[in-house]
């Protein structure tokens, strides 16, 4: 791992589970690659016929929901502890475990502009990867913006500052620019959690569960799943 993303993981508890430190045996493959259409449609088209359901679009969203936070996590990551790093594409090293998915990503290079680095991922993989899928940009863009607020959460309750950590998304989001929406957070009881502006689209797969937090659930409904979670979680 390089050196300015190690220093950045050896100071957030749990790194290795945060997308910032390869597991043995994943494969390293150049970020640059995850925004070719062609190698996306074989991904999608594999993963689609693994599964036996045939929608490329749900599969792009899937796929974009983990793979948007690995791509995010190094530079969310240098931002909560005041090292930034760059999420440009080019100093960007992916790394791929079974099925195609990104389990982690290493950034090569300090970021003086994080968010021109984020800019510069997202433009280059969502327009291929809307392309592959055969869908609209735009629900891509707000996939993004959840992993943003998902990824400095969960560095804030790592870091034990929720707080803090999560002040720097609307900042950063904002600096991105469209059509990039801007993140946002809801507390419950005291607990922090994202207020999605995306649906995943993992119900849509065979044996899929609807998220906690979905936006599609009724507003009451996913009020009383998000106090019955706050009471299992640390408090913001």
């Amino acid at each position: 791992m390089r050196a300015a993303q190690a220093e950045v993981a050896a100071r957030i508890p749990g790194a290795g589970a945060l997308g910032l430190v390869p597991p043995p045996g994943a494969v390293a493959v150049p970020a640059e690659q995850l925004a070719d259409p062609v190698r996306l449609g074989e991904l999608l088209a594999a993963r689609a016929a693994r599964q036996r359901a045939g929608d490329l679009r749900v599969h792009a969203t899937v796929w974009w929901y983990s793979t948007s936070a690995v791509l995010l996590a190094p530079v969310l990551a240098g931002l909560a502890v005041g090292r930034p790093l760059s999420a440009r594409p080019a100093d960007t090293t992916a790394y791929l475990g079974p099925g195609g998915l990104p389990v982690a990503a290493v950034s090569a290079a300090l970021g003086p502009d994080p968010a021109a680095g984020v800019r510069e991922c997202l433009t280059a993989v969502v327009p291929a990867l809307a392309q592959a899928g055969r869908m609209r940009q735009r629900p891509l863009w707000g996939i993004a913006t959840d992993s943003l607020a998902n990824g400095l959460l969960t560095l804030g309750r790592a870091l034990g500052d929720v707080p803090a950590v999560t002040a720097l998304a609307a900042p950063l989001a904002a600096a991105v620019g469209f059509p990039l929406p801007l993140p946002r957070y809801v507390d419950v009881d005291g607990t922090r959690f994202t207020a999605r502006v995306s649906c995943c689209l993992v119900d849509r797969l065979p044996h899929g569960p609807t998220c906690l937090s979905c936006p599609r659930r009724p507003p009451g409904d996913r009020r009383v799943l998000l106090e019955d979670a706050a009471t299992r979680m640390p408090r913001a």
